[in-house]
């Protein structure tokens, strides 16, 4: 296989179980996920117990938007609605 599933979006994309069989059957190449269905995840989530022993299952804390663009763009929006505010009670 030569498919990988990469999820930086919304968890309830993903069937978590059919994922992890996908993985576990090699019908997929690979995954990596930045949310989950439930976050944070209970102790005992099937995905993140396999995250401990296969090496193509990548969970990362749900920080994919933390990039430098999106840190700039974020800030400059809070910044444009404080002023929006002050100048303007909107």
């Amino acid at each position: 296989p030569t498919a990988y599933l990469i999820n930086t979006g919304r968890g309830p994309l993903v069937d978590e179980a059919a994922l992890l069989a996908a993985l576990e059957q090699g019908k997929i190449a690979g995954a990596a996920l930045d949310v989950l269905v439930k976050e944070p995840p209970e102790k005992d989530n099937p995905l993140m117990q396999a995250a401990k022993r296969l090496p193509n299952l990548l969970i990362t804390p749900h920080v994919a938007w933390a990039s430098d663009s999106a840190v700039t763009t974020l800030v400059n929006k809070v910044t444009q609605n404080m002023e929006e505010f002050v100048l303007n009670g909107k």
